[in-house]
């Protein structure tokens, strides 16, 4: 383990968290690591891997979260980025969803464990966004699948949530690329908001939402960017 602690690994990623989050950050790290021996729910398995990837990426999704948002984490998998984000944010209307019943019990109870009320989700999340009455400002997406595959399954859920905000590689250009093969992108804007080093590549995260809400979607990004400087600004440049 290159880095002894979880405090250590922060530090070396330039990490600040008050000591009530780094704890309970400690603690989800120690049930993910647990819960890893029976089922498979992470790769990250020391804290740098962890802090480098989940804990980063959580980081950068964090900056374009507005207060009391209402989230839904889509494959969550052992609870990244959610159960992160509901600890960096606790201002957030947290939820989780997986497809994989196992992880979300595996989830459900580490929750306990963390004394977090976040409604986990045994559901597809095509099949939740299709229930009556419910609806999200946000869903967060990471290491689920292609742009394709996501607005095939989800194109029919925008009228339960506002947009999506995905964590993705140097290569998502040519995930645009398919679904634009596909004519999946007709209605969609596409706005990367930041580009950021991740472990040993680069990692961006993209906001896509319908054409008709850009303009007010934008004005609230620009709001939260600005007096970030230069080259953030630049960061969030804007593909429809």
């Amino acid at each position: 383990m290159t880095h002894q602690t979880l405090a250590d690994s922060l530090k070396q990623h330039n990490i600040s968290l008050p000591k009530i989050q780094m704890s309970k950050l400690d603690q989800y790290v120690q049930l993910l690591l647990d819960w890893n021996e029976k089922i498979n729910l992470t790769r990250h398995t020391d804290y740098e891997k962890f802090v480098a990837r989940d804990v980063v990426d959580a980081v950068a999704l964090s900056e374009f979260l507005r207060q009391g948002e209402r989230i839904l984490d889509v494959g969550t998998g052992g609870g990244v980025p959610g159960i992160i984000l509901a600890i960096l944010r606790p201002d957030l209307h947290m939820e989780l969803c997986d497809s994989t019943g196992k992880k979300t019990l595996a989830v459900s109870e580490m929750l306990q464990e963390l004394r977090l009320n976040i409604p986990v989700h045994h559901a597809k999340a095509d099949a939740l966004l299709s229930e009556k009455g419910r609806h999200f400002t946000t869903l967060t997406i990471r290491a689920v699948s292609r742009m394709v595959s996501l607005l095939r399954h989800l194109a029919p859920c925008w009228s339960s949530f506002d947009r999506m905000l995905l964590v993705k590689g140097p290569k998502w250009p040519e995930e645009r690329g398919e679904a634009r093969h596909y004519n999946l992108m007709t209605k969609i804007a596409l706005r990367c908001l930041k580009t950021y080093q991740s472990q040993t590549a680069e990692s961006f995260i993209l906001q896509l939402c319908l054409k008709e809400n850009f303009e007010r979607l934008e004005s609230i990004i620009d709001r939260r960017i600005q007096g970030r400087g230069h080259k953030s600004r630049n960061e969030a440049r804007s593909s429809r």
